[in-house]
């Protein structure tokens, strides 16, 4: 009797050994190597109208501080206020409009309007500052493509595009939208021709 308690012990511990080796394992598994489970805190909200007061307030003092007009539209940008982001662009490139970057966010805002014709028209004008500017390029050929529905300006703007840009992920983002645009060329002509002989 008295062995077959201690088997059954030996047995229970056995198992009891196998399931918190299975559970560690497990926990293991869920976090990255080396590091323990450590519990994340949320990250603050940001607090986009206390930044805006700050800003407005040091314009009220010195309306020519182009770099607190800059951050006042990129504060208005991240919180999606496009008209008060694209009204602090304005009085930051009238102090100085030599700056494709603002004039890119600029563009970006008139897209989210859906002010399509301003937004290429902005994008223009900052690769004029800068021919090689990457992102007023990209952005580009995302308005054509998407919103105005103009292939071949939007390839041409990828392409230029690439020859900055030959390799990362927006290179191969472009490349896949090129391909897109080609194929459904290609399928648009193929449609339209077998309909021209029917």
């Amino acid at each position: 009797m008295m062995k077959k308690e201690i088997i059954l012990l030996i047995v229970i511990a056995f198992v009891a050994g196998l399931l918190v080796a299975v559970i560690f394992t497990n926990l293991n598994k869920s976090q990255p190597e080396g590091k323990q489970a450590i519990t994340q805190q949320p990250a603050p909200p940001v607090d986009f109208h206390q930044q805006i007061e700050t800003l407005e307030t040091i314009l009220a003092k010195d309306p020519n501080n182009r770099h607190a007009w800059v951050q006042l539209g990129h504060r208005y940008f991240d919180a999606k206020n496009p008209m008060k982001a694209i009204e602090a662009y304005y009085k930051a490139l009238a102090i100085d409009g030599n700056d494709p970057d603002v004039s890119t966010d600029q563009a970006i805002m008139f897209r989210q309007l859906g002010w399509y014709e301003k937004a290429i028209e902005t994008f223009q004008q900052a690769n004029q500052l800068n021919p090689k500017h990457e992102n007023s390029l990209f952005n580009m050929g995302i308005v054509y493509m998407q919103d105005l529905g103009e292939n071949e300006k939007a390839i041409e703007a990828f392409r230029r595009f690439l020859e900055l840009v030959p390799s990362g992920p927006p290179a191969d983002r472009a490349r896949r939208m090129i391909a897109h645009m080609e194929v459904t060329d290609s399928l648009d002509k193929a449609v339209a021709s077998a309909s021209a002989i029917n």
